[in-house]
């Protein structure tokens, strides 16, 4: 259902709209920067409570992700502020349009499921279900809100007295992860929709597969929170989730069911857990990078210390380990030829040749000999400069380490705190769902009372 890509269009999503620094950090050039500005400036606005100053700013905006995302978070204050929802819902409708014309953008594309959760949840409040309906079933069923979608499709059923109609849809929200908003709701509505319809046994039922489903989601949380403590948050969450052994076509369909995948994008739903994951990657990502330069650092030390033992000019005189054996061949030959000179026995032009020949070898050995000479100080530099470039570079590597050792346990801290969090929710759900099956038990006992007694 959500792969990759749209975990990382989530994370933008959250980003951008907890954190208004990212549009005014913006590198980007040409109208992407130009949106990026406006939308800061809009923002700024807005947070200072000018509405007015930050549509004029939105509306001269072209259509696509920052002018949806714009219009999406003046929507946000509008349903504060005032009792009727009606300009809430046109800055929704707006938004939603302005998404809608850039459909190459996955960030746009990714919006429009928001805005419309947003559009149905506000039409729901204002009791205008038929509404509230019609914006939620246009949300994919393969997106992250979807349960939280489904949870309220199921109320406007509910408050229709449609309950079959409710009942399908919370049905649909449990199968989704508790991690996801909506799906604890979905399963105590779910046994309330059979209580009203009049199916007590079923309710009760119900009732309780919510308590056992509560209680064995605490027992992953508390797995969860002991494998940050074993081997750190950024381990255990992020890279676990990027690293499941999942072939390629069934990666998008499993990845929104899996309670790992669940509660990472439930965590990075804070812009503090998205700026302590992005430290401690930067980090990892800087370590990674140093420790590759080192590498290939000691590999030209290395390649260089063969280069001047080979050819360069060894102490005392004596020629390098390369040179030898052809100094060695040239003296062989010298002896030789002044053997058959001496003897007269040769050819005199034949030994006049081989005597202009020697001469040669003996100018092109000393051509090497001064080459190499001249080398050496170069090799003895270079090793010089690498072996400064690897120190830096082991002093930068420790560095960095201890940043990431500290921005790890930071993300362990936050992490390990949010999951405090999803205990809490689970103990208060749990609590809701006992009361719920001694109220129902109650109600049980005394119709039954009641049918003894006539």
């Amino acid at each position: 259902m959500m792969g990759v890509r749209r975990l990382r269009v989530v994370l933008t999503l959250a980003v951008c709209v907890f954190s208004v620094s990212a549009a005014a950090s913006s590198k980007r050039g040409g109208p992407e920067a130009r949106q990026a500005d406006l939308f800061s400036q809009a923002e700024e606005a807005r947070v200072a409570g000018h509405a007015d100053r930050a549509g004029a700013l939105l509306s001269q905006m072209p259509g696509g992700y920052w002018s949806a995302l714009g219009y999406l978070n003046l929507a946000a204050d509008y349903s504060r502020t005032d009792r009727d929802p009606v300009r809430a819902l046109v800055a929704l409708r707006v938004a939603l349009a302005l998404a809608g014309e850039a459909p190459e953008d996955d960030r746009a594309v990714e919006l429009i499921p928001r805005i419309l959760l947003r559009a149905g949840y506000l039409s729901y409040r204002n009791g205008e279900y038929d509404k509230a309906i019609r914006f939620l079933e246009r949300i994919p069923l393969d997106d992250y809100i979807t349960p939280r979608a489904l949870y309220i499709h199921g109320l406007c059923h509910a408050a229709r007295k449609n309950y079959r109609a409710a009942m399908q849809s919370w049905h649909r929200a449990t199968k989704y992860p508790l991690a996801y908003s909506g799906v604890a709701e979905a399963w105590i509505a779910l046994a309330r929709g059979y209580d009203l319809s009049g199916y007590l046994g079923q309710a009760g039922e119900s009732f309780l597969a919510a308590n056992a489903a509560y209680e064995s989601e605490r027992v992953t949380l508390r797995t969860l929170a002991d494998e940050i403590r074993d081997r750190g948050a950024y381990r255990a969450l992020v890279l676990a989730a990027r690293q499941s052994e999942v072939e390629w076509f069934l990666a998008d369909s499993r990845t929104l069911t899996q309670p790992r995948m669940a509660y990472l994008l439930r965590f990075l739903e804070s812009a503090t857990a998205q700026q302590a994951v992005q430290r401690v990657a930067s980090l990892d990502h800087m370590a990674s990078q140093l420790a590759e330069f080192r590498h290939n650092l000691a590999v030209y030390q290395k390649a260089l210390a063969d280069g001047a033992e080979t050819n360069g000019v060894e102490a005392a005189g004596r020629p390098a380990t390369r040179q030898r054996p052809l100094v060695e061949r040239y003296n062989l030959l010298v002896g030789r030829y002044q053997a058959l000179a001496e003897s007269r026995s040769g050819n005199p032009e034949a030994l006049e040749g081989i005597r202009q020949t020697l001469a040669d070898l003996n100018a092109a050995l000393a051509a090497i000999d001064d080459r190499m000479a001249r080398r050496q100080p170069q090799f003895d530099h270079w090793h010089e400069v690498a072996g400064s470039l690897a120190r830096q570079a082991g002093e930068l590597a420790d560095r960095v380490n201890g940043l990431r050792t500290n921005a790890e346990a930071s993300l362990d801290r936050v992490a390990l705190a949010f999951l405090d969090d999803q205990q809490q929710r689970m103990v208060y759900a749990l609590n809701r769902t006992e009361q719920q099956i001694a109220h129902l038990y109650e109600h049980l006992a005394v119709r039954n009372l009641e049918r003894g007694t006539q």
